[in-house]
């Protein structure tokens, strides 16, 4: 369960009453440049590439509910990835966790190891491939866990221990579980990234990602490459942002309760094949999740007995599940990885990891649970 302390720490991080006005929220300071009182000297702010009272107020509570001294707020969680990366040099190696995000792979093959990094997709679930994957050049393990779209669980504090033996950083992706529900810091871990577009954000109304970390060293490297570069999140996001943190305790207790309900649903229901979910007591990192998660979040991914013709039949026989890319928003989802958000991994290792035809994945929102039952199981007698 959730930490109940963080109910309050969600509702009142970074959030000051307005000196001016005394308004409750931080408003939205929707400019780009700051008036200095003499040359170099200003009240904090000079130019909103480098930071802005909006995105401060963000990132304050982006650190308490993530549990991190340190959090960059970006325009997307690829650009936030891409800031972590940037800081790597040519001949690097990152060991990455094969069933990565899909958009997390094609920075890393397409765009980064153009620069001369390496990296190395691995199941990283099997630990002892793991440290033996381990060379004098890496630098970096990428972990996400849980996976996407196939749900597996990853050892964070048994990885991030072997990645610090031969000097490299772990980072996790925690977006499938929010800092709600998993603390990779407390586990180990050196990095966490997030695309607050999901859970964070909470609302499929903007796009955003963020870096949180305790060592200082790293926060202002990714700083310096944001400022840089300019992967900023903007006023108006990082109001809307900060906004959503708020009701994330509530609205992640119900994401989680949902996602139960329907793969419980699904697991019995004899035109699935297989359902993904880390809170059924038969998935098989149950256990792990159980001792490194305060809750199982809200993605439950399943194969459908059929092929493409019968997923394109389910997915088109919802009525309250939409079809559509993306997570972690109110409403309840429906994506099919193959054809959309995994379409870039390579044929290859999408057989590997069986992200085929018949492979659905849900985000469960936080509607009535029998409501999303119901409109799974009429789609399903349809195929």
């Amino acid at each position: 369960m959730i930490d109940p302390h963080l109910y309050t720490v969600a509702v009142h991080a970074g959030t000051e009453p307005d000196p001016v006005t005394g308004a409750v929220m931080t408003p939205i300071y929707q400019s780009s440049t700051f008036v200095q009182e003499a040359p170099g000297q200003h009240k904090g702010w000079d130019y909103s590439r480098g930071t802005n009272p909006s995105r401060d107020a963000l990132q304050a509570a982006l650190a308490a509910i993530e549990g991190a001294r340190h959090a960059i707020a970006f325009s997307s969680g690829l650009a936030a990835e891409q800031a972590i990366v940037q800081n790597l040099s040519p001949g690097d190696h990152v060991l990455v966790c094969n069933d990565v995000y899909g958009g997390s792979g094609r920075l890393f093959r397409t765009v980064m190891a153009r620069f001369g990094i390496e990296f190395e997709f691995l199941d990283l679930s099997d630990l002892d491939r793991a440290r033996a994957a381990m060379r004098p050049e890496t630098r970096m393990v990428w972990i996400e866990t849980p996976t996407n779209p196939t749900l597996q669980v990853l050892d964070i504090a048994a990885l991030a221990e072997i990645a610090h033996e031969r000097g490299a950083v772990a980072v996790v992706d925690n977006t499938f579980a929010s800092p709600l529900f998993q603390s990779p810091l407390k586990l180990g871990a050196d990095i966490v990234v997030h695309s607050t577009t999901k859970y964070i954000g909470g609302h499929s109304d903007l796009v955003g990602g963020a870096v949180m970390t305790d060592d200082g060293e790293w926060a202002e490297k990714i700083r310096y490459m944001q400022f840089a570069a300019g992967a900023v999140a903007g006023p108006i996001e990082s109001f809307l942002l900060h906004r959503s943190i708020k009701s994330l305790a509530v609205r992640m207790e119900k994401h989680a309760a949902n996602a139960q309900a329907v793969a419980e649903f699904l697991v019995e229901h004899p035109k699935v094949r297989q359902t993904f979910y880390p809170g059924l007591p038969g998935h098989p990192g149950h256990d792990l999740a159980r001792r490194q998660m305060t809750g199982f979040s809200g993605i439950v991914s399943f194969q459908i007995d059929g092929d493409l013709d019968a997923a394109t039949r389910f997915v088109q026989g919802l009525k309250v599940f939409a079809l559509a890319e993306s997570l972690g928003g109110v409403e309840s989802l429906v994506n099919h990885p193959e054809t959309m958000t995994h379409a870039s991994v390579p044929p290859a290792l999408r057989e590997e990891l069986g992200i085929g035809p018949s492979l659905l994945r849900l985000s469960v929102g936080i509607e009535h649970d029998r409501d999303l039952v119901d409109d799974l199981a009429a789609a399903l007698e349809g195929i």
